[in-house]
């Protein structure tokens, strides 16, 4: 059976987007990508093996259930970082499998040292530090003991990294905090140091900090929006492409591409006359002779009801309104001026289609949704596909 709408997801734009992230963090940190959100609404399930066959084979998730999902189709050779929740009770289970996990309370590294003695392999953990984002990761009290506890631990714990979250590094308005949260990382690397506790990787920087921050790189990028192809924020976008751009004193082309394109087609075609109504309620009146095409995607597919008489589709590459409400599965798009239009014709909801465009974040402008939010509420049933 069809479905009403397809993401696709193109290869080569998440090749370009890790070639230029490797080539602004260097060839030894490890690349990390991050996958929480249902891999940032592109689909664990399907960006996980497109990532592989791209050179991609360490993945952080927040949670175990995305870890499964996670391991489900992933290489032997690829890993599996936990970052977030993880109840005690299911840390047996992240060992038993091989994942390493984020230990930022007392709790989960005891539950860690158990699992690690009743299935005799060590737990990897990576130790996280807090350091003035004021979240999840040991103060410096309960650093004392966690550090004893490795140490009484011994080779049942793996320490496969020392992290902490940096507080904004998508704002310049941030600086001077996360100068202080490296300075204070750095006292943390050395007090392990000097108790004998050296991890594999240090890791605090996520897309905003790799991109704006590289002394925050370390031995590994934890890269989330990046690799997907967008910008963490505006300011990072013209901080680092504009900057570039400057440097070589003409306009160049943005380095990282959208890997997500979301299209549909067109169900039907109806012809109003002028003056009236369309749709539920008084939102629209045809104010001429005008043609609207039903789309079959609406709110339940993530096209927000907030957009009705307010966003826009492309049908052959021209832009096409949203003529009165959104519905629950359907939307229609005023279609008049584009007098070709035919039944199974191509929508475009977001990418490009011939030479127009509509971007996540003019997308997510019109109902002042951040990017981030535009993407991972995309319904995780809309089949993604890979494309060349």
């Amino acid at each position: 059976m069809r479905e009403p709408s397809v993401i696709e997801l193109s290869r080569s734009a998440l090749r370009q987007n890790l070639a230029y992230l490797r080539q602004q963090i260097g060839a030894r940190p490890l690349l990390s990508a991050i996958i929480k959100g249902n891999a940032y609404g592109h689909g664990i399930d399907v960006w996980v093996p497109l990532a592989e066959k791209c050179g991609v084979h360490h993945f952080g998730v927040f949670s175990a259930d995305e870890a499964e999902r996670a391991l489900k189709v992933a290489q032997p050779q690829s890993h599996i970082m936990i970052m977030g929740y993880l109840p005690d009770d299911e840390v047996a289970w992240a060992v038993d499998r091989g994942c390493s996990f984020f230990v930022f309370d007392a709790g989960r590294l005891k539950a860690a040292v158990g699992a690690a003695d009743k299935l005799r392999r060590p737990a990897r953990v990576h130790l996280e530090v807090e350091t003035g984002l004021h979240r999840t990761g040991f103060d410096e009290t309960a650093l004392e003991e966690a550090v004893d506890a490795l140490k009484e631990a011994g080779d049942r714990i793996q320490l496969d990294g020392l992290c902490t979250h940096l507080a904004g590094a998508e704002s310049s308005a941030n600086y001077l905090r996360i100068q202080h949260q490296l300075e204070a990382f750095n006292q943390i690397t050395e007090y392990l140091h000097n108790h004998g506790l050296d991890p594999r990787w240090r890791h605090a920087a996520c897309s905003a900090a790799t991109l704006s921050h590289p002394n925050t790189v370390m031995d590994m990028a934890r890269v989330g929006i990046a690799h997907y192809g967008f910008w963490p924020s505006d300011e990072t976008r013209m901080h680092v492409w504009g900057k570039n751009a400057l440097s070589l004193g003409s306009v160049q082309q943005d380095p990282l591409r959208r890997v997500l394109r979301w299209r549909s087609s067109v169900m039907d075609l109806k012809d109003v006359p002028p003056g009236e109504y369309v749709g539920y309620g008084h939102a629209f009146m045809a104010s001429r002779k005008q043609r609207l095409a039903a789309v079959p995607v609406g709110y339940y597919h993530g096209f927000a009801r907030d957009l009705s008489n307010l966003g826009h589709v492309l049908v052959q590459g021209r832009r096409a309104p949203v003529a009165g409400v959104v519905n629950m599965n359907m939307m229609m798009v005023d279609v008049t001026d584009i007098p070709s239009v035919r039944r199974g014709d191509e929508v475009v909801i977001i990418g490009k289609q011939r030479r127009s465009q509509i971007s996540v974040s003019s997308f997510g402008d019109l109902t002042r949704d951040l990017t981030y939010e535009v993407l991972v509420r995309l319904p995780a049933d809309i089949p993604r596909i890979v494309v060349g």
